[in-house]
């Protein structure tokens, strides 16, 4: 006991962000939006991206972010335009796509298609077209959700699955890409507006009835889940890791 106490190390500071270039997609609203002001807070240089031009640069103004970009992230043209004045990335934060709701049997074939496109191909897009431009040791952060590990029978079995997908893309890039870092962040019931977009006048019944049933009797924050964002970014030894903030939901 006391050799491993003599040789035990003190865990240093939380690494600051200081003039990192961070770019985050999805970063207009709900986690995306905390995850920059956190990010910003710590020093780094952030810019936002998100699909509506007018909103991304509203939000880029009012919270002093570096910069923005508008872009829709299915358009790998829209992309390269929007990136082009990108000059260097420290880190990189994927948390774009629409809970894309519909049945197998029932809804629209291009409508489920979406899900892939805005959360597996998005991401070989936007790698791609960043190139060298993303740093040698930049760390990159993409988004599931706990439906990978309870899916359910109300339309979520595509996106349930583009989600599982993305945390295999992220392992496979995480050796494709080393030294950079690739983790997944897999957030819980989390209250963001995207649930009000994909559950429309049913969203305080639906908000209820989550709560009810979750282990913590209620939904996660914005900000909880951009605490794990910030951590994936700065701890230099998590690679490959899907990292849960769920608060237990998927138990």
């Amino acid at each position: 006991m006391q050799e491993d106490a003599a040789i035990a190390e003190v865990p240093g500071p939380v690494p600051s962000l200081a003039g990192k270039s961070v770019l985050i997609f999805g970063g207009t609203s709900g986690i995306g939006l905390a995850a920059g002001l956190g990010a910003k807070a710590s020093g780094a240089i952030v810019t936002v991206a998100g699909r509506d031009r007018d909103r991304a640069a509203h939000v880029a103004h009012t919270h002093g972010f570096a910069g923005w970009v508008a872009a829709e992230i299915s358009d790998p043209e829209a992309i390269r335009q929007g990136l082009a004045a990108i000059e260097r990335v420290d880190h990189l934060v994927l948390l774009a796509g629409a809970l894309t709701i519909g049945k197998v049997m029932e809804a629209d074939i291009g409508t489920l298609r979406r899900a892939y496109d805005e959360r597996i191909w998005s991401v070989v897009h936007i790698l791609r077209i960043l190139g060298e431009r993303l740093a040698s040791d930049a760390s990159i952060t993409l988004v599931s959700g706990a439906l990978t590990h309870r899916p359910d029978g109300n339309g979520t079995a595509i996106v349930a699955s583009a989600c599982a997908a993305l945390e295999v893309l992220a392992r496979g890039l995480a050796l494709e890409l080393a030294p950079r870092r690739v983790n997944t962040l897999s957030p819980g019931p989390i209250d963001t507006p995207l649930i009000g977009k994909a559950m429309g006048e049913q969203r305080d019944a639906y908000m209820r009835m989550v709560a009810e049933s979750h282990p913590l009797h209620r939904w996660g924050s914005a900000s909880e889940a951009a605490n794990a964002v910030l951590f994936l970014m700065t701890n230099r030894y998590m690679n490959g890791a899907v990292l849960h903030v769920d608060g237990g939901s998927r138990l």
